[in-house]
């Protein structure tokens, strides 16, 4: 993981231009990731990018609230925040244990909303938030938490959105399957979207005027 478009440490009228000039200085989560690194590769021509994930020079755990803290106390000023780092697990709903359950649904899910709390108080005016769930085509074996996760995202994006101040914006990205994903586990990647394809919808989301949407590429 690396640190996109960093400025120099100048004047403060030298640094503004030279946001201006990079467009919106963009923070990705999960970048190391095959759909959060091609995100803020889609992103990076256009804007300042600041990438995060658990290993690297800027860290971030979703488990861990005070993670989330550290992070905007580091990378502030921020216009918009993208989260690409929520997997959930797959599970055998007869045989895998509660806390296994919690542990799934703190990670992706009550993460996402402790990062959506934390943004609300740190983007600029007018910023924005997007969040990751997922889309099943059919009932998916061990797919019951996915689902849960996915259906509790959509619900607090579309009520969040009505709450947010400072015409702060939220909005969803619920991808099916990555064609890229699937090759990488040895499966057949035509039934998946191309992560590309995927990215542009995070895109569109930051540089759009999309407000409260499930977006599913």
């Amino acid at each position: 993981m690396t640190r996109e478009g960093a400025l120099p440490a100048t004047d403060a009228s030298s640094r503004v231009a030279a946001c201006q000039d990079r467009g919106m200085k963009i923070l990705v989560i999960g970048a190391t990731g095959t759909v959060g690194g091609a995100v803020a590769h889609a992103l990076e021509d256009a804007h300042q990018v600041v990438t995060a994930a658990r290993r690297g020079p800027v860290k971030v755990d979703l488990e861990d609230p005070s993670s989330l803290d550290a992070l905007f106390g580091e990378v502030p000023d921020l216009d918009a925040v993208v989260c690409c780092a929520a997997s959930g697990p797959l599970i055998d709903l007869e045989s895998t244990a509660d806390d296994e359950i919690a542990a799934g649904i703190r990670g992706k899910l009550l993460g996402q909303v402790a990062l959506a709390q934390r943004a609300v108080r740190h983007l600029r005016d007018g910023g924005s938030l997007t969040l990751t769930g997922g889309t099943f085509a059919a009932p998916l074996a061990g797919g019951s938490l996915g689902a849960l996760i996915n259906t509790g995202l959509e619900g607090f994006v579309r009520n969040a959105a009505e709450e947010l101040p400072r015409r702060l914006r939220i909005n969803l990205i619920s991808p099916g399957w990555i064609r890229e994903t699937l090759e990488a586990m040895g499966a057949d990647g035509a039934g998946g979207t191309p992560v590309s394809e995927v990215a542009r919808a995070y895109v569109t989301a930051v540089e759009g005027t999309a407000q409260g949407q499930i977006i599913r590429p």
